[in-house]
């Protein structure tokens, strides 16, 4: 007898991955390059961007972070030290 596979609901509100965010965002600035959208959606689309990119650098400053504490000779340094909340 064969299995079935069950689907998992993906939250849509969780926050895409890094790669993901930077593939959008080339996407993004591809069809912002175009010409092609009017006025409305670009701005939209620019605005949509720049969330993107905030949330890319917010993103590598934290890996930087942790990879400057794994980096460090004092071996009580813990990657928790610098996680920031959520604003």
């Amino acid at each position: 007898m064969a299995k079935k596979t069950t689907s998992i609901n993906k939250d849509t509100t969780k926050t895409p991955s890094f790669e993901a965010s930077m593939q959008e965002l080339e996407q993004i600035v591809n069809r912002l390059e175009s010409g092609e959208l009017p006025l409305e959606e670009a701005l939209n689309e620019f605005e949509h961007g720049v969330r993107l990119a905030r949330v890319g650098q917010k993103t590598l400053q934290e890996a930087e972070q942790r990879v400057r504490i794994l980096l460090k000779d004092d071996d009580d340094a813990t990657p928790d030290e610098f996680i920031q909340e959520a604003e």
